[in-house]
């Protein structure tokens, strides 16, 4: 495969991913009219998926930081395996789920001032997280791609390069995800 095929594929995955979340977010596609009974485990076992991602990441950088390329790529493997899982619950949550809102106390997808002042600052804090947590997790979708292909090619150098962004991105990513959850948790009404 050449370089030009693999990054017009990764960039075809990364586009094809992001349009999904968008129409599924935005709910141009109807949800189903009664919310499955299994929708409020999705993002307990999203906050799971990511933590375990986030213990394999730092897991595997200490493997090959000991030399062991083959434990780390077993490693990389499960992560890129689970964090595909998760992406796939992630989009199903947000499908069949109606959307939660910080702040949220009673369930009627609105934040009334009363709420806001309840929330008070840890509603900001919240954001503060949330905002860079969605962007970066679009935007390392093909550092990821394409490190997780330079590394199984074994093409260390090009990948090496990739993942001095890849990484520090992906745990971001993985963690936050992880307080994301832990915060909305309260409002979670189904």
């Amino acid at each position: 495969m050449t370089d030009k095929f693999i990054f017009r594929f990764v960039a075809g995955i990364t586009v094809f991913v992001i349009v999904v979340v968008i129409v599924l977010q935005s709910k141009i596609i109807p949800a189903p009219a009664v919310v499955p009974s299994f929708t409020h485990l999705l993002p307990l076992l999203n906050a799971v998926l990511n933590g375990t991602c986030s213990v394999l990441l730092l897991t595997s950088l200490y493997f090959i930081k000991q030399g062991n390329v083959i434990v780390h790529k077993r490693l990389n493997i499960l992560t890129f395996c689970l964090s595909s899982l998760f992406l796939v619950s992630y989009i199903l949550f947000h499908y069949l789920a109606p959307e939660t809102k910080y702040g949220d106390l009673n369930g009627d997808h609105l934040v009334s001032d009363a709420e806001k002042a309840t929330a008070g600052s840890l509603r900001y804090i919240y954001f503060i997280i949330l905002v860079p947590h969605i962007i970066l997790a679009a935007g390392v979708l093909p550092l990821i791609l394409l490190s997780f292909y330079r590394g199984l090619q074994m093409q260390v150098e090009k990948h090496k390069k990739l993942v001095r962004w890849a990484f520090p991105i992906w745990l971001f990513v993985t963690i936050s995800g992880v307080v994301v959850y832990l915060m909305i948790k309260p409002y979670y009404h189904f």
